[in-house]
């Protein structure tokens, strides 16, 4: 087996229905630019507040993607 590189990012997902929607969004999104996605880890929820209400939860996750290699390596 081939080593292997991997980088892990930061992503904050943010839905108005629940952190589980929060992070699926940010998944989702990322998803669309990265390939290879291959580990999301929940570092940190929270919610932002107006009015004495929840207006939107956020989901900060760190997520990982394997680099490719270039040519025939």
């Amino acid at each position: 087996m081939a080593d292997s590189v991997y980088r892990v990012t930061e992503l904050v997902g943010t839905s108005s229905e629940s952190w589980e929607k929060a992070a699926a969004a940010a998944v989702e999104t990322a998803s669309q630019t990265l390939r290879d996605l291959r580990i999301a880890e929940v570092v940190e929820l929270d919610l932002q507040i107006e009015d004495g209400r929840v207006r939107a939860y956020r989901t900060r996750l760190k997520v990982s993607f394997k680099y490719e290699r270039g040519g025939d390596s």
